[in-house]
């Protein structure tokens, strides 16, 4: 028998956030310089090394959404059994075992590889961990509060994924000349620790409350195949809010990867601090904003809808990135360097927005494909928006690397492993790129988002008038589309 959602369930659900979500503030922040810096590869090609790793993974995404999706099969199985792999192939991939080459080509494809790895992993454990909550509950407000108290933990993740590695100089003092360069790995090997064992109390956090879809008498697990995966994914893209709700996903997306990859170069170089000293300001400034964020994200979702709220927030960041870029990263109050506070705040006011309600949208459209179609996608539902998820935020890192190239940096040539990393840029021209790339340049970008988002057509009235009509489907009696025409 089905469990309650007790509170001790959604806390030991909202644990597993620290598995997906440090892998990823890890990567996301560290790995292009990490590359740069370290491997000794050149800028352009290391933002290619992840575009086209993070590009495969998207491309299993349907496939892996398509086959948890299926009758028989376990959620908390397909977790389970991906969180050591995932542990293993994290660490693997900060380590040097590249950076004595002298082949660039050589370094790529290791790298590309080893970081393909990572995603295969990632998407197996963190595609269930998202779609689970659609079967959990339909309530519109406890999806919300489910996701947001996810997303409440998310903001120390991102503090964990960030802070650790800013630890690296320390442990390479550590570790001594001859195995410095792997201070990264020791970093990664902790957070995989963490991971593991957070994201096996999240498994059994399910227990009682989760059920797998029954098979029928003699029915086996469904094969997945090519066009079963493209004809699952064809009749959500049909859905009409489906096509906004991507491109808002995409966009918003691409421009917070493009900051978050840029932030070391944003402390040393733009700001114009130490990087020892920065990067705690940052990071404590980012955590907090996204932690006071997101309860007040919650309220005004909870008061109006998701979509109101996910626009009222991302409007006040695209305002704010333009201002701190007429102000100037380097603007200070005093002797004070303000910008390592304000900067990352306004980051986290976009981050802390759409971790909270990002998931919860796409939650709405279970219901409104299940109205359409008769079947329930939810795994499927949560592969798409990660697909486009993951395209955005390669997409931004591989826009970074190729403007850092353009505005004329490349640390190709310096000595790998011995830190160069902290070396401060001093041509005008490279810092103003820099600058750019966390300012200007993501406003435009989340411009874009926002257009996407306005025209989305999902909000609270439409849905509940949506679920009114389902119920009365699933019950055999006569329904409408009264109230919810615009979705359809």
């Amino acid at each position: 028998m089905k469990q309650s959602l007790t509170r001790k369930k959604k806390f030991g659900y909202a644990f597993g956030i620290f598995t997906e979500s440090l892998c990823y503030n890890m990567f996301y922040t560290y790995y292009l310089t990490f590359l740069n810096e370290i491997v000794g590869i050149k800028p352009r090609f290391s933002a290619i090394i992840i575009f086209i790793s993070i590009a495969w993974d998207a491309v299993t995404d349907p496939i892996i959404g398509n086959y948890t999706d299926k009758p028989g099969v376990d959620k908390r199985k397909v977790m389970r059994v991906s969180i050591l792999p995932l542990a293993v192939t994290f660490v693997v991939a900060w380590t040097s075992i590249g950076a004595g080459l002298n082949s660039q080509l050589a370094k790529i494809i290791i790298y590309t590889l080893i970081s393909m790895g990572i995603w295969i992993f990632y998407t197996l454990y963190s595609i269930p961990y998202y779609a689970v909550v659609a079967e959990l509950t339909e309530d519109y407000d406890e999806r919300t509060a489910i996701r947001s108290l996810s997303s409440l933990l998310n903001a120390f993740c991102v503090g964990l994924g960030n802070i650790l590695p800013a630890l690296v100089p320390t442990i390479a003092i550590m570790l001594g000349k001859k195995y410095e360069s792997n201070a990264y790995a020791v970093v990664a090997a902790i957070i995989s620790i963490i991971a593991i064992v957070l994201g096996f109390i999240c498994c059994k956090s399910l227990d009682g409350v989760y059920q797998p879809k029954v098979l029928k008498e003699g029915e086996k697990v469904e094969k997945v195949t090519i066009k079963s995966t493209f004809s699952a994914f064809g009749d959500i893209l049909r859905l009409k809010p489906t096509k906004w709700f991507l491109l808002f996903v995409f966009f918003f997306l691409a421009m917070s990867s493009m900051i978050q990859s840029n932030l070391t170069y944003m402390v040393i170089d733009c700001i114009g601090m130490k990087y020892d000293t920065g990067i705690v300001f940052v990071i404590i400034s980012l955590v907090a904003s996204m932690a006071i964020t997101v309860p007040i994200v919650e309220k005004v979702a909870e008061k109006k809808d998701r979509r109101f709220a996910t626009i009222l927030f991302l409007s006040i960041v695209f305002v704010l990135e333009i201002v701190i870029k007429l102000a100037g990263l380097d603007f200070t109050v005093g002797d004070f360097r303000i910008m390592c506070i304000i900067s990352p705040a306004v980051l986290g006011i976009g981050t802390g927005t759409f971790w909270t309600l990002f998931y919860s949208m796409g939650y709405d459209l279970v219901e409104l494909n299940e109205f359409k179609t008769g079947e329930r996608r939810e795994s499927t539902i949560t592969a798409l928006p990660q697909l486009v998820q993951k395209f955005g935020s390669a997409f931004g890192i591989l826009m970074a690397g190729q403007f850092l190239s353009a505005y004329g940096y490349d640390s190709s040539n310096d000595v790998a492993g011995k830190e160069s990393l902290f070396t401060k840029v001093t041509d005008p021209k490279i810092i103003n790129g820099m600058e750019n790339i966390s300012t200007i340049i993501p406003a435009v970008i989340l411009g874009v988002s926002l257009i996407c988002l306005i025209i989305y057509p999902m909000t609270r009235k439409r849905f509940e008038a949506l679920m009114v009509q389902l119920e009365k489907k699933r019950r055999g009696e006569e329904y409408t589309t009264e109230g919810f025409e615009k979705l359809l």
